[in-house]
């Protein structure tokens, strides 16, 4: 038993620690949280801070930066944005700490070193003991080529911190990204273990329901986040944001298009930019007067090069950064604006929207969004954080067809806001106890029993109880193994299920295995249902089916798959755009297995009736010949599907499927075929009773075994219904 157990604790997803085992951190200007987080953060040795904007994320990453240093003799590599790097230099001499800036591995000194993203071909990152990605969250703003290069070149580097303002909570493969650049788990195991998609539409993905509490609790083996000094028990003071208010403009083209009495709203993309190139001038107007009559410093967003030259033209003193301009102009220019060198600064949220603080402007104007609420939050957050000191204002100028713009932008901003709290309040509780090192127990297992004189079925792991069923004692075993889906109905360790690919699977199948050898009697037999599965682009790196097929194949109907799958190979439409990667439906097989031995208590006698559709099934002369018959058919196209127990009330809400129980007449036939009355049927995963139900009705005796308690009160409810309509009562102590 020591060997099983010892298995399921590899089974448990969490990542561990590989740092320092205990940091001596200075506490310099570092509040209580910040201390707490580096600390926990070099134990760790990779981990990610997740800290919203003016939380301090510079000095953490720059203290986490000096003590790896120390302590492994060897250098640090800090990746940032550009300008952000000549910024941290600045934030490292407050702190005392030495950061060189330089843009080539020839001009790397000892200690930390700092540079832009787009500079990393220049070094060579095995000379690093340390890395840092500073605004990490532009990982996915990056091809996914450079993506993986950042990810594979640190793949070996020891310590690895990355940091953030709070990810986007409705991207979850940023949160993947992170995982994959730490080392905790690939994007792609990330969302095959914790996510499903819905429906065809493949690209959006969706936590499992039983997956919820794991997926935060392995989050938080490797990361921490934070909103505010509160979010892990800490005092706010400080850190409380002044008031923020955006003020919406709307400027009104003169004139109606052809054909149209008023402008009409813009809707589609195509639509939406052709009316900001309309409306540029107008825009840039009304965006210029507010940016002149504001007495300080002020921040002027735009989107399109147009806009953001029309603005500077029309703005004193203003000083414009483009994607095109040199990097010594865009660091002077954005290094200049906090220093008071120029009054306004004009540029997009993809240049300078990451990164820098410019809590000395509380005046910004938006002429004009995107459809991009994260380039929002970000351009925002570089003047209302903490830090500043006075009321903030955002005037947002659009024209009077982008309506639909203005409404997807505060649509996404209450989904994000309420996904962000979500995130919080899932990763607080956990946070702080990695945080202040509280030990937390997970308990999710429970034994029970329900017997009567004709069957018992056992709450439990499988492995442990046919483990304590005497040697030679089972006559039949049938059942349905849970295939691989990860927390479809349990988040268990001990669920089969809940495993992270075909080998971990097979290997805790492997413990199972044995024991049904060992208590199936000589010369008997075990049954079990499987069926091909399909593979998906995610998780397996192809689009295509998993071989498991058994000796007889169970017909089903492919538009009844196809309207609950909605798998794209069986889609029509998929036929019309390319049936290359159209399918059949994927059948159910039964695997019959045979114990070596003879067999002490022959099966025998006729078929005296037929079992399956009845609709189907015509008799001619001799009945049991004519059963055979169909029987013998290495293709049962026969079986009622929905000839199938209750399952309503024994499914939980977090249950990622329906119960698919295994059809009565599948069993039914499986046991008229190779059992006889008497018999003793076990079922390592009962589920809501099928096999155990119809083991009585056909006077058999049932043993059975069911880990998720709402099954199992559900398969006991279903054995003591087939027991009252039984008549002929047995006993299974005599079995």
């Amino acid at each position: 038993m020591q060997e099983y157990a010892d298995f399921l604790k590899k089974k448990a997803v969490t990542d561990c620690a590989t740092g320092i085992k205990s940091p001596t951190v200075n506490r310099g200007k570092l509040f209580d949280f910040q201390l707490d987080i580096v600390t926990w953060a070099l134990k760790r040795g990779r981990a990610a801070i997740f800290a919203d904007c003016g939380m301090g994320k510079t000095a953490m990453q720059l203290e986490w930066a000096r003590q790896v240093n120390d302590y492994t003799g060897g250098n640090v590599l800090i990746l940032a944005p550009l300008a952000v790097s000549s910024q941290t230099v600045r934030e490292g001499q407050k702190f005392g700490i030495e950061v060189n800036y330089c843009r080539d591995q020839a001009n790397v000194k000892d200690g930390i070193t700092i540079t832009n993203y787009e500079m990393l071909s220049h070094f060579d990152p095995s000379t690093f003991s340390g890395v840092v990605l500073d605004e990490s969250s532009i990982l996915k703003s990056y091809t996914g080529k450079v993506r993986n290069e950042i990810i594979e070149s640190f793949r070996d580097t020891p310590f690895r911190l990355a940091c953030t303002a709070t990810p986007a909570p409705n991207d979850h493969m940023e949160l993947g990204n992170h995982s994959e650049f730490l080392g905790a788990m690939s994007r792609t195991e990330m969302l095959s273990m914790f996510f499903v998609h819905d429906g065809g539409e493949t690209q959006k993905w969706r936590l499992k329901g039983h997956a919820e509490s794991d997926f935060w609790r392995w989050v938080s083996s490797w990361a921490v986040m934070i909103r505010k000094p509160s979010d892990m028990g800490y005092d706010d003071s400080g850190f409380i944001l002044p008031e923020m208010e955006i003020i919406h403009h709307v400027v009104k083209k003169d004139e109606a298009p052809d054909g149209f009495l008023f402008h009409v709203e813009a809707l589609t993309l195509q639509e939406r930019q052709q009316e900001r190139k309309s409306t540029v001038n107008l825009r840039a107007e009304l965006a210029a007067e507010i940016a002149n009559n504001t007495d300080g410093p002020c921040l002027v967003w735009c989107n399109l090069n147009d806009e953001s030259g029309a603005a500077t033209k029309m703005i004193d003193g203003a000083v414009e950064v483009k994607g095109s301009d040199k990097p010594e102009h865009k660091e002077k220019a954005m290094l200049g604006f906090p220093d008071g060198q120029f009054r306004v600064m004009v540029t997009k949220p993809s240049i300078a929207g990451f990164g820098m603080n410019w809590q000395h402007c509380n005046t910004m104007v938006f002429l004009g969004l995107s459809d991009s609420y994260e380039q929002f939050y970000q351009a925002v957050r570089r003047c209302w954080r903490f830090g500043q000191k006075n009321k903030v204002k955002v005037h947002v100028v659009t024209a009077e067809t982008e309506g639909a713009v203005v409404k997807n932008i505060e649509r996404k901003e209450a989904d994000s806001e309420k996904m962000a709290q979500e995130m919080v309040r899932h990763m607080a509780d956990l946070n702080a106890d990695e945080i202040h090192g509280t030990v937390r127990n997970k308990v999710d297992y429970a034994r029970n029993v329900a017997e009567s004189e004709n069957w018992k079925v056992y709450l439990g792991d499988c492995v442990e109880v046919a483990r304590e069923i005497q040697e030679n004692t089972i006559d039949f075993s049938i059942f349905s193994p849970p295939f691989s889906s990860l927390y479809t109905y349990s988040a268990s360790d001990r669920d089969m299920g809940n495993c992270k690919n075909d080998q971990e699977f097979a290997d805790h199948f492997w413990f199972l295995v044995p024991e049904l050898l060992r208590i199936t009697k000589p010369g008997r037999l075990c049954a079990f249902h499987c069926m091909n599965l399909p593979t998906s682009k995610v998780r397996d790196g192809v689009i295509g089916i998993k071989d498991f097929r058994g000796q007889v194949v169970i017909w089903k109907d492919p538009v009844i798959a196809m309207q609950r799958t909605k798998a794209l190979g069986l889609l029509h439409k998929q036929l019309k755009k390319d049936s290359c990667m159209s399918r059949q439906g994927i059948p159910d097989y039964l695997v019959v297995m045979r114990k070596p031995g003879d067999n002490p208590k022959p099966v025998t006698g006729e078929l005296e009736y037929f079992a399956g559709d009845q609709e189907t099934f015509t008799q001619t002369k001799n009945l049991s010949i004519d059963v055979w018959q169909r029987y013998a058919s290495p293709v049962w196209m026969d079986i009622n599907p929905s000839n199938t127990l209750q399952r309503t009330s024994a499914r939980e809400d977090k249950d990622e499927r329906h119960i698919c129980p295994l059809q009565l007449d599948v069993i039914e036939r499986a046991m008229q075929l190779w059992t006889n009355k008497g018999d003793l049927v076990f079922s390592p995963f009962t589920g809501i009773g099928s096999e155990g139900y119809q083991a009585l009705k056909m006077g058999r005796l049932f043993v059975g075994a069911e880990l998720k308690e709402s099954y199992w009160k559900q398969a006991v409810k279903n054995m003591k219904e087939a027991d009252a309509n039984t008549s002929e009562q047995l006993s299974l102590l005599s079995a």
